[in-house]
């Protein structure tokens, strides 16, 4: 499982004026089972994306087709994590840590 957070790198009208690729960049992605949520940050300079079922060099790829990465305005840093609880509702994405 991955966690993406996103900081903006130019000013939010640069990334406002963006947000229409953005989102469906976003929706192709839910659409392909990767994202599980996603969201703003708050105070707004960047947003937080959970991702599951891909290795690090797909969601690598996936991060850098995300127009406000492919256009600058923002700078991705990924995690990786073993998800080894979770709530009843996404328990299909629970892993075991490695040895």
């Amino acid at each position: 499982m991955f966690v993406l957070e996103l900081t903006y790198t130019a000013p939010v009208e640069r990334v406002d004026a963006l947000l229409d690729a953005h989102v469906e960049w976003l929706d192709a992605q839910y659409a392909a089972g990767v994202f599980l949520t996603s969201g703003r940050k708050n105070p707004r300079d960047g947003g937080v994306i959970l991702a599951a079922g891909v290795d690090r060099a797909e969601i690598e790829r996936i991060a850098a087709a995300d127009p406000f990465s492919a256009e600058g305005v923002c700078a991705y840093r990924i995690t990786e994590f073993h998800a080894t609880r979770t709530v009843d509702g996404i328990a299909a994405y629970r892993e075991r840590p490695p040895s």
